[in-house]
């Protein structure tokens, strides 16, 4: 369907002006900026069937804005009268990609924008599951156990897996009882906005799930730290107020870190196999900075927190 037919149905962008296609990002949506005179929304189409996990994330999005986390409101959510494509509309985060916006900041710049990720963070995480949900070590562990078959299956690997493999299976146990709690499940440095040298939003909160909210960090690991250490230390630092994380966030840090490494080659392999390359390079990063997790603080932030700022 025509963009502008379909923009002509929908209430909330009823008398817009303008509308730019948005290519960035790896979501399936299609996204667009519409603009109706000064304001600017965001518009999102989708195929129909993808309606009630859309509707679940269109009702995090209002939990989100009640607790004042910094992301786009919800305001719309449809489908077109042929039923051939589903619609949602949210405010607009305006800024710069974090990932791009950090080059320009000084390293103490970059630390007070990592803090301030890690304050909404945890506004995030302040969300309690509904009872239905299982429990988070339940629901993990057999998780990890149907990557760990698939990994076996295929043929590529990383270094030191059985190592990391035996790391992971004596850990395991530190998963009971943990919170079950709202998490964005994608929260790092490329999926935020910044606005000058202050955070602007959260952005593409799609693949939310509940569960452990120390889980969040493992993209910290994998992709902020790359981008900039000092963001990093920063939104470990926000995250708890001001304060160094005690021995059981960095134990449980890296158990999950370590479990993505196999999650992360199937993952790939799946969905984006000619990505496979960059993936393994992240990941022999993450496996050196923890010395095959033999370390449970990752080289870049034990070495940043001995510099200084």
């Amino acid at each position: 369907m025509d963009i502008s037919s379909l923009l002509n149905k929908i209430k909330s962008v009823n008398g817009f002006s303008r509308v730019t296609p948005i290519l960035e990002g790896y979501s399936s949506d299609k996204k667009y900026l519409v603009g109706i005179g000064d304001q600017k929304l965001l518009l999102r189409t989708f195929k129909p069937e993808e309606l009630p996990r859309k509707s679940e994330e269109f009702e995090a999005l209002k939990m989100m804005v009640s607790r004042k986390v910094k992301c786009s409101a919800p305001i719309e959510l449809g489908m077109d009268e042929s039923g051939q494509v589903a619609y949602m509309v949210l405010s607009y985060v305006e800024g710069t990609d974090a990932e791009k916006a950090v080059l320009y900041l000084s390293h103490r710049e970059q630390y007070d924008l990592g803090f301030q990720a890690g304050v909404e963070l945890f506004k995030v995480n302040s969300c309690e599951a509904p009872l239905k949900v299982t429990a988070w070590d339940v629901r993990k562990s057999a998780k990890h156990q149907r990557y760990i078959k698939k990994y076996w299956e295929q043929d590529v690997r990383v270094s030191h897996d059985r190592v990391i493999e035996r790391f992971i299976e004596d850990h395991m146990s530190l998963m009971k009882d943990r919170p079950n709690r709202f998490q964005h499940d994608d929260f790092h440095i490329r999926n935020m906005i910044v606005d000058g040298k202050d955070l602007s939003g959260i952005i593409d909160f799609g693949r939310f799930d509940w569960g452990d909210p120390i889980h969040e960090f493992l993209k910290v690991g994998q992709f902020s730290s790359e981008v900039s250490v000092p963001f990093s230390v920063g939104q470990i630092h926000g995250y708890f107020g001001g304060t160094e994380p005690n021995d059981e966030f960095w134990s449980l840090y890296s158990l999950y870190l370590a479990m993505s490494v196999f999650s992360s080659v199937v993952w790939t392999g799946q969905v984006c196999p000619d990505e496979m390359p960059s993936m393994l390079k992240i990941l022999e990063r993450v496996i050196n900075d923890h010395q095959d997790f033999s370390n449970l603080r990752p080289s870049w932030y034990t070495n940043f927190s001995a510099k200084g700022l």
